[in-house]
């Protein structure tokens, strides 16, 4: 078909797969986290406060006093190639190009920073992508995390007149293909210890305890990854939850109160996974790796080793090939 030479140009259509993570500052200084904090802080999804109560707090105390710090623990596991989560995302996002066939883009996003959500649908519709695949990387469904990250992309839509068709990845918590990705990664990482451990601990980001009875099937889903991550290698895990910020109580038991209390308990030797986290951040190289270690030998511990996330690796990549082309059936020709 010929259209008219005054016809606006329309690209050809595509299929488009945002590859979606929580987000990171653009420097690891005290401006730059600043400003991640505060869009990260006043996230309602993330902070479940009345604005009136909780922005005074946030402006008036906690940036002020928490970016120093944390530029401190970004600057302990900054790359030259930038954050880890950033490079590490955009590792895997460039690894799939091609993977789905020729007309389909591959891009990423952060939910906190840049590249944004709606810039990279944005990009992605200027392509010529009317149908496109939204992907939170959280294995376990959380409204702090995939809820959010999937509130952004509808919103993006808003102001567009011609809307991309959405689809979005479901939690893969108890999917074979992750399990078996992670059994695969945990291994290897054992088998190249000097030591024999006592104990795996899997360790997965806190959320306040009150978002359980709200509903939240977070806590679930992450007893459920480690039960069958247990199954899987044929042990069972001590689960364990970090990140513990502010008063409220969190999810239980916390990560570094258990990697204090195990060395008197008779399990010096110990090996740390974060299966909640898809690619190697802040709190797993800085808040584990460091700060875990420090904790455990301290309190006694001999051997300490954190295996590191699935990230770009054979299994991760693998996993993403194939949960992703699941999604994208009925808009992809099978391979």
């Amino acid at each position: 078909m010929t259209l008219p030479a005054d016809h606006p140009k329309i690209p050809p259509a595509r299929i488009g797969v945002l590859l979606v993570n929580l987000g990171t500052p653009d420097a690891p200084d005290a401006g730059a986290v600043k400003r991640y904090l505060g869009e990260f802080l006043s996230d309602r999804r993330v902070v479940e406060i009345s604005p009136l109560l909780w922005q005074p707090i946030l402006r008036g105390i906690i940036l002020r006093t928490r970016p120093k710090k944390s530029a401190h623990a970004y600057s302990q596991v900054w790359r030259e190639d930038g954050s880890p989560l950033a490079a590490i995302t955009k590792a895997q996002a460039r690894g799939l190009e091609g993977a789905f066939g020729p007309g389909v883009t591959v891009l990423h996003a952060m939910r906190y920073g840049k590249p944004s959500i709606g810039e990279q649908i944005t990009a992605l519709k200027a392509q010529g992508c009317e149908r496109i695949l939204v992907a939170p990387l959280y294995p376990q469904y959380c409204a702090a995390t995939t809820a959010t990250a999937n509130d952004v992309a509808f919103a993006a839509l808003i102001a567009m007149r011609w809307q991309p068709a959405l689809r979005t990845l479901p939690p893969y918590y108890d999917d074979p293909a992750y399990i078996a990705a992670l059994k695969t990664s945990v291994e290897e990482g054992l088998a190249g210890l000097d030591f024999t451990p006592d104990a795996v601990i899997a360790s997965f980001h806190g959320m306040p305890q009150r978002t359980l009875g709200l509903g939240d099937p977070y806590h679930c889903h992450c007893r459920k990854t480690g039960r069958l991550l247990g199954e899987a290698l044929g042990r069972e895990l001590i689960v364990t939850f970090q990140s513990r910020f502010g008063r409220a109580k969190w999810l239980e038991p916390a990560t570094d109160t258990t990697l204090e209390a195990l060395p008197a308990k008779g399990i010096r030797r110990v090996a740390i996974v974060a299966p909640g986290f898809s690619a190697d951040c802040l709190e797993t190289l800085e808040e584990l790796a460091i700060r875990g270690r420090e904790a455990f030998l301290h309190s006694g511990g001999t051997d300490f080793a954190y295996l590191p996330c699935l990230n770009d690796g054979a299994a991760g990549m693998g996993l993403l090939r194939q949960i992703i082309g699941r999604e994208l059936a009925g808009w992809v020709d099978p391979a």
